[in-house]
């Protein structure tokens, strides 16, 4: 014979007793939602099971719990909400209508959260997992393509999703969660990152193919102190790479352009509107020469980033143990 679960109706006063009743104000009705929230979402499960199966008795067999907890945990759950969500019919219970109007809602959140566990486990797999990875603009013709191809010969279904953005912008996502590595110039110095130096690139000065220098294969930056030139935005690591090669080489540089792309630079710099501290292009640009700037050293550092402390799923391990592999031969 099945057992017979018992709950005990109570009146609707008793439970305004005890059950969260937003007040008028604002924050104590976004502190009260909160609060039953944090209160119903253990039971939801429960609730959705016994509203399938009509039968706490079936329900509690199904899910494996003992009947007087999924009992109680109904009566509870009443009694927060404030309103009845079953009819009782001996053995059996039925939705109220305010039940079915919290069954649908209850099915929907439980499928978000199945959906939502299903994508978390599906990332972290280390066969087909992903890797939320960012890059700078200027990294992105050759060299990540490259990388991925060649981490993708010992790991071919590993996904990633590829951001590309200036070195600020990586680290603030990096921050918010968003990245789980980037390779970025330069290398951040700061508490809450870990940062790997991976390679050097070396930086040219692009002038236009009919500037009095461009019959030159190198140069000393001093020599374009006169010079107008054109740079990436303030905030982007290029710009202050630039910004510091011309103070060492004892000038402030005279900036007419400003721009977010390096290929937009060479562009103006091929229209002959200034001159440029780049690295080197894809594909040679016509309209330009590239000379090497023989002093001061013109490198930029390229590295690998991190967040401290943060937990690595394995295809994230995997392809941070790869770039750390490539250091000195990052670049194409």
């Amino acid at each position: 014979m099945h057992g017979m679960a018992i709950i005990v109706p109570m009146a609707h006063q008793q439970r305004s007793q005890g059950r969260l009743s937003p007040s008028g104000d604002t924050e104590d009705i976004e502190k009260n939602t909160e609060e039953i929230a944090r209160l119903l979402a253990p039971r939801l499960a429960h609730f959705a099971g016994v509203a399938r199966t009509e039968h706490v008795t079936r329900a509690a067999q199904e899910m494996q719990v003992p009947q007087s907890t999924l009992s109680r945990a109904m009566v509870r759950l009443e009694q927060d909400l404030g309103v009845d969500l079953f009819a009782r019919h001996g053995r059996t219970v039925s939705l109220t209508p305010a039940g079915r109007t919290f069954l649908s809602s209850v099915e929907r959140a439980l499928a978000e959260i199945e959906r939502a566990a299903e994508e978390v486990r599906a990332d972290a797999d280390p066969a087909t997992g992903k890797v939320a990875f960012g890059f700078l603009h200027t990294m992105g013709a050759e060299t990540v393509p490259g990388l991925i191809h060649a981490f993708r010969a010992d790991h071919p279904r590993v996904r990633f999703s590829l951001v590309q953005n200036y070195g600020e912008a990586m680290l603030e996502r990096l921050r918010a969660g968003e990245l789980d590595l980037c390779l970025t110039s330069p290398v951040p110095d700061a508490p809450d990152l870990v940062a790997r130096r991976l390679d050097e690139q070396k930086l040219r000065l692009v002038v236009p193919a009919d500037h009095r220098l461009a019959t030159r294969r190198r140069v000393r930056l001093a020599e374009a102190a006169e010079e107008v030139f054109v740079t990436l935005e303030p905030g982007y690591g290029l710009r202050r790479i630039t910004d510091a090669l011309c103070r060492e080489a004892g000038f402030k540089p005279r900036v007419a352009f400003e721009g977010e792309e390096t290929e937009t630079l060479r562009g103006l710099v091929a229209a002959g509107l200034g001159v440029a501290l780049l690295p080197p292009p894809p594909v040679p640009r016509p309209g330009v020469a590239e000379l090497t700037v023989t002093a001061p050293r013109a490198v930029r550092e390229i590295g690998v980033a991190w967040l401290e402390g943060h937990p690595d799923t394995p295809p994230v391990a995997a392809f941070k143990q790869f770039l750390l592999s490539r250091r000195g031969r990052l670049l194409p």
